[in-house]
C-alpha cells in the first residue's frame, strides 16, 4: 500500500446520480478518474492493471447516501482484496492511503524472500490499532484465509515474486563493475521506475532500499 491523492473536485457525475433513485456511484467519470488517481493498481495489494475491479467505499456506506456518493470515500480495489476487506470489521479501521499523513509504506515494513513458497511478511513501524489492522488485512490478501482465498493469494504472490526477481536483478547489475558507466545509467533509471507509486508491488520494492543500507544512499530519494 502507498500513498495515493484522490483528484479534485468530484467528478460530475457523482451529484447527478446521487439525486436518482437508482443513481450508481459507478459512473464513467468517476471509473476513469480513480484509475488514473490509483495508477490503475489495486489500492490494498497493489496488483497492476486488474481484471476485476471494484470500486471500494472505504468507510462501509450501510445506507447512507452521503457516504455511498462521497467521492473521498471510493476506492479502486480487485474483487480479491475488497471480498477479504468486506469480510471483517475490524477493516472498517485501516490505513487510509489517500491520507499522507498515514504513511502508509512507511509505519508498515513489507516483505517477502524472493524463493518459492515464501509468505510475504508485515512488520508494525508504528504499532497503533489501524497499524495493527492493515496488517491483518495485508495477511489476509497476500497469504489466504479460506481454501479459495488462499488458492488466490498465492497466485498474487506468484506476480509479486516475478516483480521483486527482477528489481533484485537489477540491484545486481548497476553495482555489477563490469557493466559502462552508460550501461548502468540505463539500469538506475529502471530501477528508478520500479520505485515509482504506478509500478506493480512499490512498497515491497521500497522496503528492498530503505532495508539496505549501503543501497539505501543511491536509491532513497526515489522511494516517496
Amino acid at each position: 500500500m502507498i500513498f495515493a491523492a484522490k483528484s479534485q473536485p468530484a467528478p460530475p457525475c457523482l451529484a447527478q446520480e446521487k439525486v436518482k433513485a437508482s443513481g450508481t456511484y459507478r459512473c464513467d467519470d468517476v471509473l476513469h478518474a480513480i484509475k488514473k488517481d490509483f495508477y490503475n493498481k489495486c489500492y490494498i495489494c497493489e496488483q497492476r492493471e486488474p481484471t476485476t475491479i471494484n470500486v471500494e467505499h472505504f468507510i462501509p456506506h450501510k445506507g447512507d447516501r452521503d457516504l455511498e456518493f462521497d467521492w473521498n470515500n471510493l476506492f479502486y480495489a480487485c474483487a480479491h482484496c475488497n471480498n477479504i476487506k468486506l469480510a471483517q470489521v475490524q477493516f472498517d479501521n485501516v490505513l487510509n492511503v489517500t491520507n499522507r499523513l498515514h504513511e502508509v509504506d512507511r509505519k508498515i515494513k513489507y516483505q517477502i524472500k524472493p524463493y518459492p513458497k515464501e509468505k510475504a511478511t508485515f512488520e508494525a513501524i508504528d504499532d497503533t490499532e489501524s497499524v495493527r489492522n492493515t496488517i491483518a488485512l495485508l495477511n489476509a490478501v497476500y497469504n489466504g484465509t479460506t481454501t479459495l482465498k488462499t488458492i488466490e493469494a498465492g497466485n498474487l504472490r506468484s506476480l509479486l515474486l516475478k516483480e521483486i526477481r527482477a528489481f533484485n536483478d537489477l540491484l545486481f547489475r548497476f553495482y555489477d563493475e563490469t557493466y559502462t558507466e552508460e550501461e548502468r545509467e540505463v539500469i538506475k533509471n529502471d530501477i528508478i521506475r520500479h520505485l515509482r507509486s504506478s509500478s506493480a508491488f512499490t512498497a515491497f520494492k521500497r522496503w528492498i532500499i530503505l532495508d539496505l543500507e549501503n543501497i539505501r544512499p543511491d536509491f532513497e530519494q526515489y522511494c516517496e
